[in-house]
């Protein structure tokens, strides 16, 4: 690699940086909060007594699950305004990925609670508590210490998808990256810095969760 090639790569590692800072984490962590609260909606839904509400569930997960991201982005932001509905470019990304977070993140929900040994379903009706109070003050916990492995891994691979919403010309890092490369025209170069930055990114939120997960089985019975 060439002087000037270093020089090109130092001087475009500020923008890429401010967007991964600007755009790449906060659309990661909103999407990735919105998904959640999904998520868990449609986990109850599936776990429903109901089996109307559990049918949609299912129907809506199969839907997400079974169909590419990139599509369900582009639905959003380019098909959409056919039906007159016209979304700007961050909000159809949040949009898009919080759906398919929700979409991924309700088995992973539903299976933790399914984990849950019935045995403490039974303690918490024989103290009187309701369903509801059962489920949010005893099994919900419990659940949550069990799914925070996989949906750490689902944030992490959300915050490399991220680099879709680029297409729909949203500022993120992968987008700066872009911009740097067609004006200089060193498009390897550019690639290759960006999925520098995302690696290092992916390598600290590793970390973060293995830090975690060492941190809740303190509390967990072996």
């Amino acid at each position: 690699m060439t002087q000037s090639n270093w020089d090109l790569a130092l001087s475009a590692l500020g923008p890429i940086l401010m967007g991964a800072i600007q755009g790449t984490i906060p659309l990661a962590l909103v999407s990735f909060a919105l998904g959640l609260v999904l998520a868990l909606a449609l986990a109850l839904m599936r776990l429903s007594r109901l089996r109307w509400l559990s049918a949609i569930a299912r129907v809506f997960i199969s839907i997400v699950r079974g169909t590419p991201l990139l599509v369900q982005l582009f639905v959003i932001f380019y098909g959409l305004p056919s039906l007159g509905l016209l979304i700007d470019p961050w909000p159809s990304a949040v949009i898009a990925f919080s759906i398919n977070v929700g979409g991924y993140a309700a088995e992973v929900i539903r299976a933790a609670i399914l984990s849950v040994p019935q045995g403490q379903w039974e303690a918490a009706w024989m103290v009187g508590m309701s369903r509801r109070k059962a489920l949010t003050r005893i099994i919900l916990p419990q659940a949550a210490r069990v799914s925070v492995p996989p949906l750490s891994n689902t944030f992490i691979s959300l915050v490399k998808d991220t680099s879709l919403a680029s297409l729909i010309l949203v500022t993120e890092l992968f987008r700066q990256a872009q911009k740097v490369a067609a004006f200089s025209q060193e498009f390897m170069l550019l690639y290759l810095e960006a999925a520098l930055v995302y690696w290092v990114i992916c390598l600290v939120l590793s970390t973060v969760q293995s830090r975690l997960e060492k941190r809740l089985d303190r509390y967990v019975a072996h």
